[in-house]
């Protein structure tokens, strides 16, 4: 065959294998060199948020935004468990997806199963670091009889071309009441299709927590795989998501069960391969113990004979909970970790020049200067430049509320959520400047009221005119 002959049938055949779905997704045309994990950490006041984990090798987590939050939701039930994230095909756009519920809030979990939220919280993103405000996809609503909508995921569907939405929602069928998973499609986590019963194990059983991973070169047999957590965790393999799935065990060798059979019980099944290799883990969260995730080890997920369990791994300090991992390429490592990477992470708080056992810190959005400031994230900022202003102005972005800054309104200086007028950008920037009380300190003028200056007045801030001694005082800050 020519060598011209041979690019042509070179070329059709990729194009074939495209039309098809056949193709590795574009997203994967660059190396992979680091593991983003999304996840929330629990029934804590901050804990059903959006936190993320970094690893270099897949096994050892670091906690990003030094363990705070990264995004918070401001809409249904203001919290989020279950969160997973979604590339696209051409990896420029990225999805978080999550269950739209905050227990800490004081929901029963009776009430959150049967007269919950039917919205799943979804975010969106074209460079991994910058999200939009939260928004709700009413998936579950046209369920009859729904009573939640939990534990969202989310997958490319080449067949479809689009997206195919899952999660678990209790609702009762041919008589028997039970969380079943159901899916929709979408091309823009926007709008979707009528839900469809996706996943009924029969009988009385039910399943929450499920997640399909896609295995180049169908190694094992397969071309996608999915875990789910139903009474044991149980491993499947098809190739078609929406078409017929095989059953190919589970995990009870191992001691580990969704509680059917008791052992170790865990749920939350979360894939993820090892960049460059054949190797899987499967990571499940141990909550019947309050250990959090384990990964279980595969090379091969076409049987569960050769799956194991293993220690060397470490998990960082917050405790993971039912999340997501997405493999990412070096320019996506680079983005997150320049934003929020223990590195690159300029973490700073400000203490009094006249009172230096107190520090700024934030309490029920009011903002004020305290000792021993438990938990001592109220009491830290990320310094960024000035919102309205970034040359030679800064802005004072607060850790565990993402999104919130520092601001005066009224004169009063509060913790508030951006809002994204150009008010709120003045009134959130300030100039630091040489201490007024002492130059080797900072002041901070306020951006839109030049004359006045960040100042603690009976330990609240507040930005006033400066003219006496004492006011100078109350007016100078170290940032450290």
């Amino acid at each position: 065959m020519t060598r011209a002959l041979t690019r042509v049938s070179a070329i059709l055949t990729l194009l074939v294998l495209f039309v098809t779905g056949l193709a590795a997704p574009a997203s994967a045309l660059d190396p992979f060199t680091g593991y983003l994990m999304v996840h929330f950490t629990g029934e804590s006041s901050r804990g059903e948020q959006i936190y993320l984990a970094h690893s270099r090798d897949g096994r050892n987590w670091t906690d990003l935004n030094a363990g705070g939050p990264v995004l918070l939701s401001t809409v249904g039930t203001q919290g989020v468990r279950d969160p997973a994230i979604v590339r696209s095909p051409n990896g420029d756009k990225y999805w978080i997806i999550a269950t739209d519920l905050r227990i800490a809030g004081g929901t029963s979990w009776g009430d959150a199963s049967t007269k919950g939220s039917k919205s799943l919280v979804v975010w969106e993103s074209s460079d991994l670091v910058n999200w939009s405000v939260p928004r709700l996809v009413n998936v579950a609503g046209g369920i009859s009889g729904a009573g939640d909508a939990w534990a969202p995921e989310a997958i490319w569907n080449p067949a479809t071309n689009d997206y195919i939405i899952y999660w678990a929602t209790n609702s009762a069928l041919n008589g028997v009441t039970k969380h079943r998973i159901w899916y929709v499609r979408t091309s823009d986590f926007r709008t979707v299709s009528a839900p469809q019963l996706y996943i009924d194990r029969g009988t009385g059983q039910g399943i929450i927590d499920t997640q399909i991973i896609e295995v180049p070169n169908s190694l094992g047999g397969y071309r996608y795989y999915r875990a789910s957590a139903d009474g044991q965790i149980t491993i499947e393999g098809g190739n078609s998501i929406l078409g017929a799935w095989t059953r190919i065990g589970d995990l009870q060798r191992l001691g580990l069960s969704n509680g059917a059979t008791g052992g170790n019980v865990v749920e939350g099944p979360m894939w993820a391969q090892t960049n460059g290799t054949n190797e899987w883990h499967l990571w499940v969260d141990q909550y019947a113990t309050g250990r959090g995730y384990m990964p279980v080890r595969s090379t091969n997920l076409g049987s569960t004979a050769n799956f194991a369990t293993r220690t060397d791994f470490s998990l960082g300090a917050t405790k993971k909970r039912h999340g997501s991992i997405l493999n990412l390429t070096a320019a996506e490592e680079r983005r997150v970790l320049a934003k929020w990477g223990a590195s690159t992470t300029t973490l700073k708080r400000i203490q009094s020049y006249n009172n230096q056992t107190r520090y700024v810190r934030h309490s029920n959005f009011d903002v004020r200067i305290d000792a021993n400031v438990n938990p001592a994230q109220d009491s830290q900022f990320r310094i960024v430049p000035g919102l309205a202003n970034g040359s030679g102005y800064v802005s004072f972005e607060s850790v565990n509320y993402p999104g919130h800054y520092l601001r005066h309104y009224g004169y009063d200086g509060v913790l508030a959520p951006n809002d994204g007028t150009s008010t709120f950008a003045a009134d959130a920037t300030f100039k630091q400047v040489a201490g007024l009380a002492d130059g080797s300190w900072s002041s901070f003028q306020s951006y839109n009221h030049p004359s006045r200056y960040l100042r603690h007045y009976d330990y609240l801030l507040r930005i006033d005119p400066i003219s006496t001694a004492t006011e100078r005082a109350d007016a100078t800050f170290r940032v450290q």
